[in-house]
């Protein structure tokens, strides 16, 4: 069973639970999507259902992708991804997939690009701590310091500095799915996820062990059990 969609970040807001407290939500626009090809062992080496989403003239597309699309009898699709599955029958090319494939309760990993900042100092986007600002004139405020070591006498690679902060893929996992509007395709997920409004989110089921609560009794229930297997063993 297919437990994942795309979907459109349409913003935050807040509601109020069954026990009247405020729980902040994310509004996004999941689906419908268009199952626009399917891949088979046989003709592609492994199973999966590509799924497209956001309505795009066909002036934007090449010839080749209209093509694509008019062959499998499908309406244009801006963003194409796929999902593998371990079965794949049960799915058609030009299916709609909603936001019925999860349900109040579930929880997800959301993927999606962050919001570009454009170029950025070590301190705002690594959280250095800066040089000194008091005893004269000191130009080291903001520097990043040393980024070289002695004994390779070059700067390592994968060392933190400055340079191109966000617009990177970023997955926020176990957020749980508060709601879900299903005559608008509308699912309210608890929490902030990555991006700006209308960026695209990829939407997976959780990866994460879900931690069941057990209800423990308290010592008295468990004495009462107690007592009577005691007066047994009396007499």
């Amino acid at each position: 069973m297919l437990k994942s969609i795309l979907g459109s970040k349409v913003g935050m807001t807040q509601i109020f639970n069954e026990a009247g407290n405020i729980v902040p939500v994310t509004v996004v626009s999941a689906g419908p999507c268009v199952v626009t090809d399917i891949c088979t062992k046989e003709k592609n080496g492994y199973t999966a259902v590509q799924l497209g989403f956001g309505e795009v003239k066909e002036k934007s597309l090449n010839k080749s992708e209209i093509g694509n699309f008019k062959k499998k009898n499908v309406p244009s699709k801006k963003y194409l991804l796929e999902f593998r599955l371990n079965d794949v029958s049960g799915f058609q090319i030009g299916q709609e997939i909603k936001a019925d494939v999860f349900q109040a309760g579930d929880f997800v990993d959301v993927t999606g690009v962050t919001l570009g900042k454009g170029f950025a100092g070590g301190v705002k986007r690594h959280g250095f701590r800066g040089g000194p600002s008091t005893h004269g004139q000191s130009d080291r405020q903001r520097a990043p310091g040393s980024s070289g070591a002695q004994g390779f006498q070059r700067v390592i690679k994968g060392m933190r500095g400055a340079g191109h902060m966000g617009n990177v893929s970023v997955t926020t996992q176990k957020l749980k799915i508060v709601s879900i509007d299903l005559a608008n395709n509308m699912i309210l997920i608890r929490g902030c996820v990555p991006g700006p409004k209308k960026n695209i989110l990829v939407i997976n089921k959780t990866v994460k062990k879900i931690k069941i609560p057990q209800i423990q009794a308290s010592k008295k229930t468990a004495k009462a059990k107690e007592a009577p297997k005691k007066e047994e063993k009396k007499k």
